[in-house]
């Protein structure tokens, strides 16, 4: 007889002592006490414990000795209320037991190469090996329940604010973004190529000139990328585009979508509006354009008094147009040498080249750089930094970039070793007025900092011609605990001002219209005012739910090689789809080989 599932493995409660139910689920563990085998049965729901008696049903108890398993089972039977001293408090269900009356296996599990509740165990390649299981587990469940509930607070908020959710095309043309595209050879047009798209950017903007003033879509984007833990080949942003709204008001409406995913995904309530910070401030007292500001230990200018410390190192360094800055780490007397030596090792990783320590121990100055020091300049380094007997002053002394890059980048290796962050905090910020354009100096030319579809600030817009580099954007992130959550700008809606950028960024008026030409021409027949966000959906869902990597936050991830281990790919095709598509491989000596899989 087929059955009929009643209940889930979460739904059985004391309410339904002596009803007959039916669950289905897979075996989560079995336990054998002679006469009596329990059977917990697992779904997404819940786990249920369920009962075999010999005295009850020899044929029942037989089989359930010798179930695997992960083996998929219905069983029907009777809610029955636990003896008080084996009540769990910890299972929903832990108050009942169901008593076996009925067993179909649906399908027997070969031995697992992992049990499920042992995961965090496992290294992570065995793990996405077997996804589908790894998947099974209670945590992994969590996490994606919690990414589709904060999808659809993310749906409901933006619906009720007017927005349409639009889709946009995945076979694009490519547009330079910055990253590497993935393109797809085109059958039909032999030689040419569709791009994925980057981001859904220009045909945003073109939604706008059409009349859709707002939008958004919760898209997949993809970039052929180096990966980390926060990247992958494809991830998934909320893209947000509005007409007519100033940077302030997309600014609120951002604040009101986070306040809403996070009142209904946790239950929090979030501050009503979120502080503001320049670039050129988070630089300058974080050495960050995502600073984390759970903590203090800012950075500390000490240039004025370097120039005159006696130091040559910091004097020539200042004359030659650098900086000296530090930071004062509380308690950071206890930090040994060998510490300190391994500190300074990292602030060379980031192009200083070197650290200067200095240790505040019971009225003494102690630093390699002590003897070169005149008095007046130790005690202007200790009154400017704020550091106090037991504490350790670190100092830089570089160009200015290398500078924040190395101290800011101490900050955080210091503030979570020494454990000054508090975990709990919800830390929201906007950094704003970003610069428009920076210098690549290998290849002597300006580059756009975040689009080429950015607004400069209507103030700068006359530098263009005379200092490019002094332009600020109308470019805006929104960073969370120190991770760089999304960002957007106003953009670009008048064509004179679209073609000096793209002129600042060394293009032909040939090379734009090759390039832009079909968003240059809807230029021309009546662009409003417009402006959007993009926020990382993968990274929000991994700080929902409390994981550090967002392959813990969708279902089907790549490893840190762009490879799918599950299923293989990338992999190789018949060469008859190559002939067909016209395409030649040609053997590369680098590159990742086809052994490489075995890892």
């Amino acid at each position: 007889m087929e059955l009929t599932r009643t209940h889930t493995c979460g739904q059985l409660k004391k309410s339904l002592l002596d009803q007959t139910v039916c669950i289905m689920g897979w075996v989560n563990s079995r336990r054998d006490h002679g006469n009596i085998v329990f059977l917990d049965i697992r779904d997404r729901y819940g786990v249920t414990q369920t009962v075999f008696n010999s005295e009850k049903s020899t044929a029942l108890h037989k089989e359930a000795r010798h179930l695997k398993p992960e083996s998929t089972v219905a069983i029907t039977g009777q809610v029955c209320a636990r003896p008080s001293h084996l009540v769990n408090p910890n299972m929903a269900t832990g108050e009942i037991e169901v008593e076996v009356t009925g067993l179909e296996i649906l399908s027997v599990s070969k031995t697992p190469p992992f049990t499920i509740d042992q995961r965090q165990d496992i290294g992570e390649d065995l793990r996405l090996t077997y996804r589908y299981l790894d998947l099974r587990h209670p945590k992994m469940q969590r996490n994606l329940i919690m990414r589709h509930k904060a999808a659809q607070a993310t749906r409901s908020f933006l619906n009720e604010n007017d927005f349409l959710e639009i889709e946009t095309p995945f076979l694009m043309k490519r547009t330079p973004e910055g990253a590497r595209d993935y393109l797809v050879p085109s059958r039909l047009y032999n030689g040419k190529f569709y791009a994925l798209p980057q981001s859904p950017q220009i045909y945003k903007q073109l939604l706008m000139l059409a009349g859709y003033d707002r939008y958004y879509q919760i898209v997949k984007c993809f970039r052929d990328e180096d990966l980390r833990s926060d990247r992958q080949p494809e991830f998934t942003q909320i893209d947000i585009e509005t007409s007519f709204l100033r940077q302030d008001q997309i600014l609120e409406f951002t604040e009101g979508l986070m306040r809403r995913v996070y009142r209904d995904v946790l239950g929090v309530e979030l501050e009503s509006t979120f502080p503001r910070m320049t670039y050129q401030e988070a630089m300058a007292r974080y050495g960050s354009d995502k600073p984390d500001i759970r903590f203090d230990m800012e950075l500390t200018d000490l240039s004025s008094v370097a120039a005159e410390s006696g130091f040559k190192v910091f004097a020539d360094t200042v004359a030659a147009g650098g900086q000296v800055k530090a930071i004062a780490v509380k308690g950071g007397e206890k930090l040994s040498r060998s510490r300190l030596d391994k500190l300074t090792g990292i602030a060379r990783k980031f192009g200083a080249k070197g650290l200067v320590w200095i240790k505040l121990s019971r009225g003494n100055f102690k630093s390699p750089i002590a003897k070169f020091l005149t008095d007046r300049a130790k005690s202007d380094i200790i009154k400017l930094t704020g550091a106090v007997s037991g504490d350790v002053i670190l100092a830089v002394a570089d160009r200015p970039a290398i500078v924040a890059e190395a101290l800011g980048r101490l900050r955080l290796e210091l503030g979570k070793e020494l454990k000054l962050i508090d975990e709990n905090k919800l830390c929201f910020l906007w950094v704003t007025e970003f610069p428009l354009l920076e210098r690549d100096e290998e290849e002597e030319r300006w580059t756009a900092m975040h689009h080429p579809f950015t607004a400069p600030m209507e103030e700068d817009a006359s530098l263009f011609e005379t200092d490019p580099g002094a332009i600020r954007a109308q470019a805006y992130d929104l960073v969370l605990n120190g991770v760089e959550l999304g960002g957007g700008s106003v953009r670009i809606h008048r064509r004179e001002v679209q073609d000096k950028m793209f002129h600042a960024l060394g293009m032909t008026q040939e090379e734009t219209e090759e390039k832009f030409g079909f968003l240059l021409n809807a230029f021309d027949y009546g662009a409003p005012p417009h402006g959007g966000i993009a926020l990382g959906f993968d990274r929000l869902t991994a700080l929902l739910v409390g994981e550090d990597n967002i392959r813990q936050v969708i279902a089907f991830p790549k490893t840190n090689r762009a490879l799918s281990l599950m299923d293989g790919s990338p992999s190789e095709v018949e060469p008859g789809l190559l002939e067909e598509l016209g395409l030649l491989i040609k053997p590369k000596e680098y590159g990742i080989r086809s052994a490489d899989y075995a890892d």
